[in-house]
């Protein structure tokens, strides 16, 4: 029966913010009941503010061009932006309510370490675990139990702890670090590290090998990755390159292609991270664009020395672009501190015996001690219209500007001062995407690169188990991430409020669009049709070839043909070694002819050129090509040296090439027969720090042999004494032989040149043996002994 008591003129108290499924026509027709009562009221007055999109009209026309700043409305109260009105009740796992705007998933890397010491052993659930060492059985000879949680998680996770390497770039190493701007280039970028002297902007880097496995062995012929992710107050941008600066192909359609040609043969499975096998030669021998990079690939910086030891570039042409959106066109340009040195074939094959991990272990090391690679950041800047008068495309990735051509910008430096905690959680699941760039950084119209945008995004996500791996701790930004996108495999951001869309009006419109000061592309104008295909000057495959190859020394032009007919000869059908030396002629009419003279083949005809229009190149020879331009600063600052002593040693000699050469920054290595406990020649006791069984001579830049007469009766019988020094002879290095120590050179039976510079005796009582040694390893190398050892 309906009451006849009229309806009060007092709205009734209500639980409004329980409501989840309706709600009345006006937000105060109920008086709160509770303080949190008030949210929908607020939410309502916070949703009005915004009666209709103001930003749609920007998203047409001419005005689509320069868009707008979002509309948005600051929160009347937390609460009104809360998923829940129940968070303000704290407790220890949810923690108190979020602060505004933050991001917990950018703060330092310190959120997500783990440390164990003086902690008890636990489950993932932290459960503690009383017994690690056996499984729980039916009695001491009984079956093993099926409740036994403890052992099924402990071997579920073993079971799941390796994830899918890389198809690419499987093998790599990481260090953290910084980098340093030398000055203001806001005239040139709006792009965060340029945009004052001094700025400090933390980088994480990874260097790897390319073809191989993640198991294979470092000082294999191959490109090397040279990744850099730069932690920018703008967000996270990647300069994804090599330590080449260019490539074998001028599109991204051939990259799978190119990758099943060098990776090991589908039918055996073999090679292991090398290009010297069939399929490889069949696929670059008729893709004649890719001469160039050949060059760079059989030449000296396929093996080099050290990470520490290598230049780095972006290989493709970027925009840099003002705050004005006036854009030039930009090369990036790593070069190492302590110059660019390499190994020699036959040493890189003997090391990759010896210590597989002899790339990553030496920036480890060296981190470690305190040494810090050091490299500078040089950028090339050139505009369109300069381009456009190149005889070359900047847009072509098998090409490079010529320094002399474009002189390369000191902009920077890059220090790497912490190696990773831990290997897998940093090194191995950082991801790196060359579509990564942050405001003032963007593309050209490179095909490769365009490419390369979209796959590196594809292969992290089926790598890393979904679209979330931004949130994985080293790859998450150090200023916050704000967007709608959710949920997905392994979500760690835990997002508050209900709005996952935009516009909207119940958040307030946040987030919103950051209008001019987000990024903006660079408003290229349109080229023509669609069309597949590639533009006229692409067509010239040779003359930077030709370039390389000239501007090399007399040294590495022999290290280029050895590296060709090794590679060759090990090439199974005759038809395909023919078709590379006939490409090769193209190249270097000296070179065709000694690589066909070391195959022992006929020289062929010249391949038919695809571009029979004569090209004058701007530059014909370039000598910051060669890796000798580049000696370096830091003299023999960690160089590896080997001392060779056994007990008779002379204890002078070793604490004198010991000091002398650690005090220069070298690192010093005692060998002896054995590690540990040696005699001196009065009969004092020393230690050798490494041993002739587990240290071979390749390892080291230069070897010493001390004086004592009992010592050099050991190691001049030493079979693996003479074994290091040959080597050392043969690859190059500087060898230094101290008093008696000269029985052992003579042991050796090697003849050497005449007035061999790294080649160095000194008496017992010389005081200039320390000098002498470290500026013969400043060289070093020696090459003119190679063809003498042959």
């Amino acid at each position: 029966m309906a009451s006849k008591k009229g309806i009060s003129s007092h709205p009734p108290h209500g639980k409004a913010a329980a409501r989840s499924d309706s709600g009345p026509a006006d937000s105060g027709s109920r008086r709160p009941l509770r303080l949190e009562d008030e949210v929908p009221g607020l939410v309502d007055g916070w949703a009005g503010q915004r009666t209709h999109n103001a930003d749609k009209s920007a998203e047409y026309g001419s005005a689509a061009g320069m868009p707008p700043q979002g509309e948005h409305f600051p929160e009347p109260a937390m609460a009104a932006g809360a998923s829940t009105t129940s968070e303000a009740n704290a407790g220890a796992k949810v923690g108190a309510a979020a602060a505004a705007g933050r991001d917990a998933n950018a703060a330092p890397l310190q959120r997500a370490r783990n440390d164990g010491s003086g902690r008890h052993m636990t489950t993932n659930q932290a459960v503690a675990v009383a017994d690690n060492q056996n499984s729980l059985k039916a009695g001491l000879r009984g079956p093993a139990l099926l409740k036994d949680f403890i052992l099924r998680e402990k071997l579920t996770h073993f079971d799941h702890e390796r994830i899918p390497e890389r198809v690419v770039h499987a093998r790599g190493s990481g260090a953290h670090g910084y980098f340093e701007a030398y000055e203001d280039l806001s005239a040139l970028t709006r792009a965060a590290p340029f945009q004052q002297a001094g700025k400090i902007t933390p980088v994480f880097v990874r260097f790897s090998t390319v073809a191989g496995e993640r198991g294979s062995k470092d000082t294999a012929r191959d490109v090397r990755g040279f990744a850099v992710k730069f932690y920018t107050d703008q967000g996270n941008w990647d300069l994804v390159g090599n330590n080449m600066p260019v490539f074998f192909i001028q599109d991204a359609m051939k990259f799978p292609d190119l990758v099943h040609a060098v990776k090991p043969e589908p039918h055996h499975g073999m090679p292991q991270a090398a290009s010297a096998h069939d399929t490889f030669w069949d696929f670059v021998s008729l893709m004649p664009e890719s001469a160039h990079m050949l060059m760079w690939q059989m030449s000296d910086r396929a093996i080099p020395r050290s990470y520490r030891m290598m230049q780095g570039f972006g290989v493709h042409t970027f925009r840099l672009v003002n705050a004005h959106g006036e854009s030039v066109f930009c090369k990036f340009h790593w070069t190492p501190r302590l110059g660019t040195h390499s190994l020699v074939w036959d040493e890189a094959v003997k090391i990759s015996g010896a210590d597989p991990d002899y790339h990553r272990r030496d920036l480890w090391e060296a981190i470690e001690a305190g040494d810090h690679p050091e490299y500078e950041l040089g950028i090339q800047v050139f505009s369109e219209e300069q381009a456009e008068g190149f005889s070359f495309d900047v847009l072509d990735a098998t090409k490079i500007v010529p320094e002399e051509l474009v002189p390369i910008l000191p902009v920077g430096r890059m220090v790497f001062d912490r190696n990773p905690d831990n290997f897998f959680a940093e090194t191995e699941q950082v991801a790196f995407c060359a579509a990564h760039v942050i405001p003032g950084i963007d593309f050209s119209n490179d095909p490769l690169l365009a490419g390369r945008i979209h796959s590196y995004v594809d292969t992290q996500i089926s790598r890393l188990g979904g679209p979330n791996f931004h949130e994985l701790p080293i790859n998450a930004p150090v200023v916050p991430a704000h967007n709608n996108q959710r949920d997905g495999m392994h979500r760690q951001a835990i997002h508050r409020g209900r709005v996952s869309y935009e516009p909207n009006s119940l958040a307030g419109g946040c987030p919103f669009q950051a209008g001019a000061a987000g990024f903006v592309s660079f408003a290229e104008p349109p080229q023509g049709d669609e069309v597949r295909g590639k533009p006229e000057k692409f067509a010239e495959h040779y003359a930077q070839a030709t370039l390389f190859y000239d501007s090399q020394s007399p040294a590495e032009r022999r290290h280029i043909a050895d590296a060709f007919r090794f590679e060759l000869s090990k090439v199974t059908v005759p038809a395909v070694r023919r078709r590379v030396v006939s490409m090769l002629r193209n190249v270097s009419g000296e070179l065709a002819a000694e690589v066909a003279r070391g195959l022992g083949m006929a020289l062929p005809p010249a391949m038919p050129r695809v571009c029979t229009t004569p090209v004058t190149p701007e530059v014909a020879l370039s000598p910051a090509l060669s890796l000798l331009s580049r000696p370096g600063e830091d003299g023999i600052r960690t160089r590896r040296i080997a001392v060779l002593v056994a007990d008779g040693s002379r204890a002078m000699d070793v604490t004198t090439l010991h000091e002398g050469l650690t005090a220069q920054g070298a690192v010093v290595r005692l060998l002896g027969p054995h590690v540990g406990r040696l005699q001196d020649a009065d009969g004092a006791a020393f230690d050798a720090d490494a041993s002739l069984e587990n240290e071979p001579g390749v390892l080291f830049d230069a070897l010493a042999v001390v004086g004592g007469a009992a010592a050099a009766a050991v190691l001049a019988a030493d079979v693996r004494a003479l074994e290091h020094l040959r080597d050392g002879y043969r690859h190059g290095k500087p060898l230094l032989f101290v008093g008696e120590g000269r029985q052992v050179w003579d042991a050796t039976g090697v003849t050497p040149l005449d007035n061999d510079p790294l080649l160095l005796f000194a008496g017992a009582d010389a005081d200039d043996t320390v000098q002498r040694f470290a500026a013969a390893i400043v060289r070093h190398r020696y090459p003119e002994r190679e063809p003498a050892m042959l």
